[in-house]
C-alpha cells in the first residue's frame, strides 16, 4: 500500500482582522515582559538602596566608625552569601553603602527602619518604590522629538525607573557630582545601555563637551544634561572612536577610516550624539563636469540641517577648511530646500591647529564650520587639561614688553 504524503505544517492563514488581532496581543504581551522586567530592576536598585542605608544608620551608631564599619560588611557579607548567594559579597554591600551616600536623596519619604523589620509580604520594603514609580509617568518629550518614560518632576538624584542598579554602580565611578549628575540625565533620556554609559564614561564624554563652554553652559549640562539648540552643540573635540581598533600609524589613509566608521556606523552615530542621521558615503557633487565627494553625509533631525563630514589622515591645513567651505556652500545654494537651516560642515582630522582654523574660517563661518581632532584611544581627564592649557596658550595674547624709560 502506497503511504499517504504527510500533510505539511504550515503557519494558518493571517486574515487583516487576524492579523490587527495578533499584532495588538503582540504589543500587550511586549508590553508586560518590559513593565516587569522594568520593576524587578526598580526593586533592586530600591532594596541595595535600602541595605546601604541600614549599614550606613548602623555605623553611625559604633564609636569607631572606619573599624566598626568593615566588621559589619563582613559579618552581613558571611551571613547573607549563605542564604542568598555571591551577590552579596563585601565588596558588593560596599558600593551599597557608597550608593546610598552619593544618593540620600534617592527614594524621598522612604519608611524608616521600624517599618522595615517584620513584615511578611515586604511591603514596607518597596513602600517608595510604589510611591515613587509606579505612579503613571508622564512621557517627558526630548528636544528631538522622541519621548521617554520619567516619573514626574524627576530630576538628577532620584529614583528613575529607567536605570538599573548596573547603571548606578556605574555611576559610582564618576567622582563629581556635576558630571555623574550628567550622565544621569543622559543615561535616561537617551535610553543608554550600562555598557554605552560606562563607554562615555571611559570616553570623558562631560569633560569633552565642558571644553568650550561658558560656566553658565556647564551649569545646565549638570541640571538639564546636553540641549542642542545651536551647531556649536552637537560636536565634540576630541571625537573618540576607539571602537574602530584601528592602531595609531602614520601608514593609515582616509579610505580605511572611512570604511570601518561605516562597519560601525551605530556607535560612530551613538559618539556624535542624539539627532544624527545617516544618509551616503561619498557624496558626489559636479560642477561643468568635475566630480567632488564628500565622505561623510548625514542630515541632523534636530537642527534641521545639512551635516557633511570630511576625514583628514594628518594635519589639518587651510586648503582643506577651504575644501569644506565649497561643500558647505554648494549645498545652501542647490541641496538646501524650504525649512532646512544652513549646512553644517565638520572635518575630522588627527591633529589641527586652532589658529589656523580661527583665521582661516573668521568669524561668521566659525558657526557653520568645525574642526575636530579624532582619537583612536580613549583620552584621559589629564589629556584634555593639557590640550586646555595648550588652547590658552594659543589664543592669550603676547606678554606686553615694558617700555624702557629715556635716559635724560
Amino acid at each position: 500500500m502506497t503511504p499517504r504524503p504527510r500533510k505539511s505544517a504550515t503557519r494558518p492563514a493571517l486574515t487583516p482582522t487576524r492579523d490587527a488581532l495578533y499584532g495588538r496581543v503582540r504589543q500587550i504581551v511586549e508590553s508586560a515582559r518590559t513593565t516587569a522586567a522594568r520593576s524587578v530592576n526598580t526593586a533592586q536598585v530600591v532594596s541595595n538602596w535600602l541595605v546601604g542605608r541600614e549599614i550606613v544608620e548602623e555605623e553611625q551608631r559604633g564609636e569607631e566608625r572606619a573599624e566598626y564599619g568593615e566588621r559589619i560588611i563582613a559579618m552581613l557579607a558571611e551571613r547573607l552569601r549563605t542564604d542568598f548567594g555571591t551577590g552579596y559579597s563585601a565588596l558588593n554591600l560596599a558600593l551599597m553603602k557608597r550608593f546610598y551616600l552619593l544618593y540620600q536623596n534617592l527614594i524621598q519619604d522612604a519608611p524608616p527602619q521600624a517599618q522595615l523589620v517584620g513584615t511578611q509580604d515586604n511591603s514596607d520594603i518597596f513602600y517608595a518604590l510604589r510611591k515613587k514609580s509606579a505612579q503613571p509617568s508622564k512621557n517627558q518629550t526630548d528636544t528631538d522629538g522622541t519621548s521617554f518614560s520619567a516619573p514626574p518632576s524627576w530630576q538628577p538624584g532620584q529614583l528613575n525607573p529607567n536605570l538599573s542598579w548596573t547603571h548606578y554602580r556605574t555611576l559610582l565611578r564618576v567622582a563629581r557630582p556635576e558630571a555623574r549628575a550628567f550622565y544621569e540625565i543622559e543615561s535616561a533620556r537617551q535610553a543608554w545601555s550600562a555598557r554605552e554609559l560606562e563607554r562615555q564614561i571611559d570616553s570623558v564624554l562631560y569633560e569633552r563637551l565642558a571644553k568650550s563652554r561658558s560656566k553658565s553652559s556647564l551649569l545646565k549640562l549638570a541640571s538639564e544634561g546636553l540641549a542642542v539648540s545651536e551647531p556649536a552643540d552637537i560636536f565634540k573635540d576630541p571625537v573618540v572612536i576607539e571602537f574602530l581598533g584601528l592602531p595609531e600609524s602614520e601608514r593609515l589613509v582616509e579610505t580605511n577610516l572611512e570604511q570601518a566608521l561605516i562597519n560601525n556606523l551605530q556607535t560612530f552615530l551613538l559618539e556624535l550624539g542624539r539627532g544624527f542621521a545617516f544618509v551616503a558615503r561619498q557624496q558626489r557633487l559636479t560642477l561643468d563636469g568635475d566630480h567632488f565627494y564628500i565622505d561623510l553625509f548625514f542630515y541632523h533631525a534636530i537642527l534641521k540641517c545639512y551635516v557633511l563630514i570630511d576625514l583628514k589622515v594628518g594635519k589639518l591645513t587651510h586648503q582643506d577648511l577651504g575644501q569644506m567651505q565649497f561643500y558647505v556652500n554648494y549645498f545652501d545654494r542647490e541641496r538646501r530646500t524650504e525649512g532646512d537651516n544652513p549646512t553644517i560642515g565638520l572635518i575630522l582630522a588627527s591633529n589641527k591647529n586652532d589658529a589656523v582654523v580661527r583665521y582661516t574660517l573668521g568669524e561668521q563661518q566659525e558657526q557653520t564650520i568645525f574642526a575636530s581632532r579624532y582619537q583612536l584611544h580613549l583620552p584621559t581627564e589629564a589629556e584634555l587639561a593639557d590640550e586646555l592649557r595648550r588652547e590658552a596658550h594659543l589664543f592669550s595674547p603676547p606678554p606686553t614688553k615694558p617700555r624702557k624709560r629715556a635716559m635724560k
